[in-house]
């Protein structure tokens, strides 16, 4: 985690590029103008587009066919400052910055959109804003999440400004078409509009058994058509290669996702499902509400009842903690400016 103040400022030229970097620099141009960077994690597929990030600098490079930069994501948490006029895009209170993007772009003359995430996009300047977790350091000296979000930004240039999160490479790099697309509010059911589930771990949460199949699920439903589904080939880069698997539905009405494990008889079997944090149905374990709560109040009550009982605990990988033993997965979904919990509920074995 950077200190606000420490980081570097960049000013962004809308469709030109931001900082020391162009859209339409190669590869080994980026490196050179960002310092020569570590490359951290990235992917490339088999039509050549590739994204790539670099270790200790909060930036994801999008390359077209030849390594040419044609996006830039800046992360909320490490990445440098980046203002537009008198605008500051990253690290910011989301609605604060919604209202002061409105601003700016009416002085400018230019039209704001709303992209899939419910964000300001603006494809006059080339920008598509996101969000992520806020971090900060523990009275102890550790990093850990709060529950808080911060703006973080896609930047790209002139071909993909009006549509860019369907468009290759930013599709590569956030596949965002089985997901559901947010208008722009964040309402959060109260704990009395939320239908009660019990839950047997490992075995079942409300109506819903592990290893249904997706239609068993739907029935157990009450027969509703799922909002959406993903799944994938067995391998991303080579497209439309083997047999497809379903991996995930998304059921709006009742507020939850199944999750899937694909079998040799072609049927996929559930595995795990997740209870929306904005609107899923409410779930107790040892009298502690999981679903919509602020993650560290959560968080604070778990560690109380394992310490108080005497029982293991473990950490998922978002820093939440929970019981060991019992195939939980506790995570956090965006409801505007703060988070909430959202759990997600696994069969014996499962990894997500």
């Amino acid at each position: 985690m950077k200190n606000p103040e420490g980081r570097p400022l960049w000013v962004l030229e809308p469709l030109k590029g931001l900082g020391p970097l162009r859209f339409g620099m190669d590869s080994d141009e980026v490196e050179a103008a960002l310092g020569g960077p570590t490359a951290g994690n990235g992917q490339v597929s088999a039509d050549g587009l590739t994204w790539q990030g670099y270790q200790g600098t909060g930036l994801t490079c999008l390359y077209d066919r030849g390594m040419i930069l044609a996006g830039l994501v800046v992360d909320a948490v490490e990445g440098p400052r980046v203002r537009v006029g008198e605008v500051e895009l990253i690290g910011r209170v989301p609605s604060e910055l919604t209202a002061e993007i409105h601003e700016h772009a009416r002085a400018e003359g230019v039209a704001v959109g709303v992209n899939w995430s419910g964000d300001p996009e603006v494809a006059a300047w080339g920008v598509s804003v996101g969000t992520g977790r806020e971090v900060g350091v523990s009275a102890e000296g550790w990093l850990e999440p709060r529950d808080t979000v911060a703006t973080s930004a896609l930047f790209v240039g002139p071909e993909l400004a009006d549509a860019p999160y369907t468009t290759p490479p930013v599709l590569h790099w956030c596949d965002v078409r089985g997901r559901a697309w947010n208008p722009g509010a964040w309402p959060v059911a109260s704990d009395q509009e939320r239908p009660r589930w019990d839950w047997v771990p490992k075995e079942r949460v409300g109506p819903l058994r592990f290893g249904m199949s997706p239609a068993q699920v739907a029935a157990a439903l009450g027969g509703e058509t799922p909002a959406g589904r993903i799944g994938r080939f067995p391998s991303w880069w080579f497209a439309e290669a083997g047999q497809w698997n379903l991996s995930e539905e998304r059921f709006e009405k009742a507020g939850v996702s199944a999750h899937y494990w694909p079998q040799p008889d072609g049927v996929p079997r559930l595995g795990a499902v997740t209870s929306y944090g904005r609107s899923g149905p409410q779930v107790l374990y040892a009298g502690i509400p999981l679903v919509g709560m602020t993650p560290s109040v959560l968080d604070a009550a778990i560690i109380r009842h394992v310490e108080d009982h005497g029982l293991g605990l473990l950490f998922c990988l978002s820093g939440a903690a929970v019981w060991d033993g019992l195939a939980l997965v506790l995570d956090a979904t965006r409801a505007g400016d703060v988070m909430v919990s959202e759990p997600t509920f696994c069969a014996e074995g499962w990894e997500r």
